[in-house]
């Protein structure tokens, strides 16, 4: 059906712009009528799997000029740039601008700060002897939410953990027996238990 409207209206317009238009291939238009498709339409095929290859293969974070030297350095295959746009739009191919880093890390607050009784030594001879923790911020469907990790330096194990749609050092499995952990590293007095094995009950401490 589209191949036919295209050969009704080609005398009106440009047979690239109909194709365009009604999203077919040049080449396959041209087989439709039994005409061999002109040498560049034949190109512009082969260079478009090259294209959408490239742009695959970057886990489609390229835009045009990185596409280019993809093409230039791997496959020996030198176009030009407004040729790459074209196809890549024929394509639908778009690059995926990758979001900057943002720091969330506030450091200009008057709250208490942990100690830093580690003063960077993760190593530990027994369990409980060191604990750790960190939050991570997750985006999810329906919003953020802030993940609160606590880790026995020795075992490994998580010993406790909790979600929160609130980032609060006072959330969730950052309380522990009332004390606050904040964002610092603490070493934990010996005797306290945790709960065994891989991971424990949500907000244990």
């Amino acid at each position: 059906m589209r191949f036919a409207f295209i050969a009704a209206k080609m005398a009106e317009f440009p047979i690239t712009v109909l194709c365009r238009i009604l999203e077919v291939s040049r080449a396959g238009f041209y087989a439709s009528i039994g005409r061999p498709p002109p040498p560049r339409a034949v190109e512009d095929e082969k260079l478009a799997v090259l294209v959408r290859e490239a742009h695959e293969k970057s886990r489609r974070t390229y835009g045009s000029p990185r596409v280019q030297a993809e093409l230039a350095d791997v496959h020996g295959v030198f176009v030009s740039r407004k040729r790459i746009i074209r196809l890549m739009q024929q394509q639908g191919l778009k690059a995926r601008v990758r979001k900057r880093f943002k720091c969330t890390t506030n450091s200009n607050h008057d709250q208490p700060v942990a100690a830093n009784l580690l003063d960077r030594n993760f190593e530990a001879d027994r369990p409980n002897q060191k604990w750790v923790g960190d939050t991570t911020e997750l985006v999810t469907g329906n919003g953020k939410l802030f993940l609160a990790v606590i880790l026995d330096l020795f075992s490994k194990y998580v010993v406790g953990w909790s979600l929160s749609p609130v980032s609060s050092a006072r959330s969730g499995c950052w309380r522990c027996d009332g004390r606050g952990w904040y964002s610092a590293c603490r070493a934990m007095p010996s005797g306290r238990s945790a709960p065994s094995g891989p991971s424990s009950a949500r907000s244990s401490c």
